[in-house]
């Protein structure tokens, strides 16, 4: 089986901050299976580490007001890209993240507060028919 996870989730330190989101429960999954590990946000050519981005009004913005769309949406199409090519039979991305939540994202406030809806990335390999999952449903 081949499985899709946010790199972040491996331990590869591509957080906005320069960490991870290591998830031994996704890890343990994953083994034993072909594993593809992406970060929609460095694909796109953001810096690690770099100023922490969330959605507003559907469109990606950091902390300083800053417009990150355009890297958001790159980094989005690279995945699709891979995905297309890899056809992975699973695809598992980091919860509330504003490229790979699937489920809910922060909403663009920067306040913690979360809202429903998808990050860019899941939202694009959602809309391609790839079984996308939440890592915190793991």
């Amino acid at each position: 089986m081949k499985i899709m996870i946010s790199a972040c989730l491996a331990g590869v330190n591509c957080k906005y901050n320069g960490g991870s989101n290591r998830n031994e429960r996704v890890i343990g999954l994953c083994a034993g299976h072909q594993v593809i590990a992406v970060c929609p946000e460095q694909m796109g050519g953001l810096p690690t580490p770099r100023v922490p981005a969330e959605i507003r009004n559907g469109t990606a913005v950091n902390a300083e007001g800053i417009s990150v769309d355009e890297a958001f949406r790159r980094g989005a199409e690279a995945c699709l890209q891979i995905a297309l090519r890899e056809r992975p039979d699973l695809i598992i991305l980091q919860s509330r993240s504003p490229s790979c939540g699937v489920k809910q994202r922060y909403d663009g406030t920067f306040s913690g507060t979360l809202v429903d809806g998808s990050g860019i990335t899941a939202a694009l390999l959602i809309r391609h028919g790839f079984r996308v999952v939440d890592a915190g449903d793991i």
